[in-house]
C-alpha cells in the first residue's frame, strides 16, 4: 500500500498544474487500490498545503460520493452487500443523521460506501444527498489535511481520547426521538 501511494504522489508532485486534478482523481480511484481516505487526505495537506489540500480534498470526496450515488442505483448486488454490511455493524433499523456520520467518516476503519449508503438512505434524491455528502465530507478533509501531519506522533493514550471524543460527539449528536405508547398519550380513566 505504502509503495503504490509514495509513487502516485511522486507522479502528482513532478506534474506541475495538473497535479490538483490528479489528486481529485486519485480521491476517486483510491478505493480500488485500497488506500484509506485518511492517507489520502494527509498526503493532499503535505502536497498542496493545509487550505488547497483541504479543498482538493473536498472536492475528491463529494465526486466520490457522487459517483456513489449512481453506481448503487445502477448496482443492486453492490447495494445488497452494503445493506448487509451496515445491518452487521449499525443494525437493521438505524437511521444514522448527517453529523453522526460525519463523526463516523472521521474513524478511519469505518467503511467509506457504507457511509454514504447510510446517508442515501435518510436523502434519496440527488440534491438533498449531495448537501448532506458535501457537509459530511468537510470534517474528514479539513481534519486529515491540517493535523494529518501531527497525527502521525500521537501516541497510544492521545489516539484513545480523541476515539473516546468521537463516541461522546457521535452520541451526542444521534437523533432525538421518543416513542410514546397508545396508553400513555391517551390515558385510560
Amino acid at each position: 500500500m505504502d509503495d503504490r501511494l509514495v509513487a502516485a504522489f511522486a507522479v502528482m508532485e513532478a506534474s506541475g498544474i495538473i497535479a490538483p486534478f490528479l489528486f481529485i482523481l486519485f480521491h476517486i480511484l483510491r478505493q480500488f487500490l485500497f488506500i484509506p481516505v485518511a492517507l489520502v487526505c494527509m498526503a493532499g495537506g503535505l502536497l498542496f498545503g493545509s487550505v488547497f489540500g483541504t479543498i482538493y480534498s473536498l472536492i475528491g470526496l463529494t465526486l466520490l460520493s457522487v459517483l456513489f450515488f449512481f453506481v448503487i442505483k445502477g448496482v443492486p448486488t453492490f447495494a445488497e452487500r452494503l445493506l448487509k454490511l451496515k445491518e452487521k455493524w449499525f443494525g437493521r433499523n438505524a437511521v444514522l443523521t448527517t453529523g453522526q456520520i460525519a463523526v463516523l467518516k472521521l474513524i478511519p476503519f469505518v467503511h467509506y460506501q457504507l457511509l454514504n449508503l447510510c446517508l442515501l438512505e435518510r436523502h434519496r434524491e440527488f440534491k438533498p444527498f449531495l448537501r448532506a455528502a458535501f457537509l459530511s465530507n468537510i470534517p474528514l478533509a479539513f481534519f486529515y489535511t491540517v493535523f494529518g501531519q501531527y497525527i502521525t506522533t500521537f501516541s497510544p493514550p492521545i489516539i484513545v481520547m480523541i476515539i473516546l471524543s468521537l463516541a461522546v460527539l457521535f452520541y451526542l449528536l444521534r437523533e432525538k426521538v421518543r416513542i410514546i405508547s397508545w396508553n400513555e398519550f391517551f390515558p385510560s380513566k
